[in-house]
């Protein structure tokens, strides 16, 4: 098999031969970066812990079991169809909404292990986010070095809601598959592109969007060699959206519906993808009446996201991270409800970020003094901001 050309995946370090597995051990570099993002993470932790005592709550339980984590572990216990909560008229609130992948994991960790299901979810989520930090690095690596590689990786780790990355929360694993699947696109490993996105696919609901960028990437690959490709290019492509589509046609089969039933689901949470109407109405709203601090939050950070995407298109950054950053940004942007989510539903979008790291990379080696500002002034705002969410806010994630 050779190696997809620069033009389709601008990976300027390819190389036609090499073994087809995925990538070696992290080596010193990669090491020092999960370091720094350990770091970052564990103070996090300490902050909301120490907040959380002192409020009187415990610290484990805000992490292990708020909000969504709910769900995930009373599906884990007792399967799909045990719980389902009727608000009012037009909402209802089914776990078939929530993706197989992490509960199950959840099931079977606690299954072999003397801990607590809660204790599972939290194990789980801490070694994906560990997963995704170093997919992140290799492919900050692959097209910058290992400078940008470990300011993608910091920065990251100090986003508003990278408090989300300590929780039992599915975005550590969605992150974590969507990182080797586009690392492994990049080096053209489509077998395991395809089996991760598959995977990712089977995480969350907008885990489909890794799927796309395998998809969009092989199409490229294959008009460009005029359909001269190799049999794993076929097969990773046609995995990559096994995992999501089979999961939305088992509820849609469920609920008699083979085609519509997760959307009908989905629509009981009050969740559907109107093209942004919703969210525009609802940023109306908040802008001439007021709102919570939270809403506003959410709203800049939706914005800032915006930008960089935009910036990452000027960068002409590789087709498979364009893709995968703008389907995530699209049904975040084109989604209702929820719209205090919408920065949560962002965090696996890391592509993002290459723009601010390359940026900061080049000041950390003019002007090394003002990058630790920087780092540390986001530190200081990623780890108030989300001790604020965790403790205090008293609103969903």
């Amino acid at each position: 098999m050779t190696e997809p050309s620069a033009a389709v995946l601008d990976a300027p370090s390819a190389t036609a031969a090499g073994p087809r597995t995925l990538p070696r051990l992290p080596a010193s570099g990669a090491v020092r970066a999960l370091g720094l993002f350990a770091a970052a993470r564990l103070t996090g932790m300490l902050a909301v812990a120490v907040m959380a005592w002192l409020s009187g709550r415990l610290p484990l339980g805000l992490l292990g079991r708020s909000w969504d984590s709910r769900w995930y572990l009373h599906i884990a216990a007792h399967g799909y169809g045990a719980r389902t909560l009727h608000f009012r008229p037009g909402i209802v609130y089914s776990d078939l909404a929530f993706f197989p992948l992490y509960p199950g994991l959840i099931h079977a960790l606690h299954a072999v292990l003397p801990f607590s299901a809660g204790a599972c979810a939290l194990l789980l989520a801490w070694t994906a986010t560990l997963a995704a930090a170093l997919g992140i690095y290799r492919i900050g690596e692959h097209l910058h070095g290992r400078g940008v590689a470990t300011l993608l990786v910091v920065l990251w780790g100090l986003l508003p809601h990278s408090v989300v990355l300590s929780m039992a929360y599915t975005e550590p694993v969605l992150t974590a598959l969507a990182a080797w699947s586009l690392y492994a696109v990049l080096k053209g490993h489509w077998m395991w592109a395809g089996s991760l996105a598959a995977l990712a696919g089977l995480s969350r609901p907008n885990g489909f969007a890794v799927a796309a960028a395998v998809l969009v990437t092989a199409v490229c690959e294959i008009v460009r060699r005029r359909g001269r490709v190799p049999h794993r290019l076929w097969t990773g492509a046609l995995l990559a959206p096994a995992g999501w589509a089979g999961y939305v046609l088992w509820v849609g089969i469920r609920k008699g519906d083979p085609l519509g039933g997760y959307f009908t689901v989905q629509r009981g949470w009050g969740s559907t993808f109107d093209l942004g109407v919703g969210a525009a109405r609802f940023t109306r709203k908040m802008l001439l009446h007021g709102d919570r601090f939270v809403f506003s939050m959410a709203l800049v950070i939706v914005a800032v996201a915006v930008l960089l995407f935009a910036l990452l298109l000027l960068d002409r950054a590789p087709l498979p991270l364009l893709v995968y950053s703008g389907v995530l940004l699209l049904v975040a942007l084109g989604g209702s409800g929820f719209f205090e989510s919408k920065p949560r539903f962002l965090l696996p979008a890391f592509p993002l970020l290459l723009p601010l790291a390359c940026a900061l990379a080049r000041t950390a080696r003019a002007r090394p003094v003002h990058a630790l500002l920087v780092v540390g002034v986001l530190a200081g705002l990623s780890v108030s901001y989300g001790t604020y969410l965790i403790v205090y806010a008293r609103m969903p994630l």
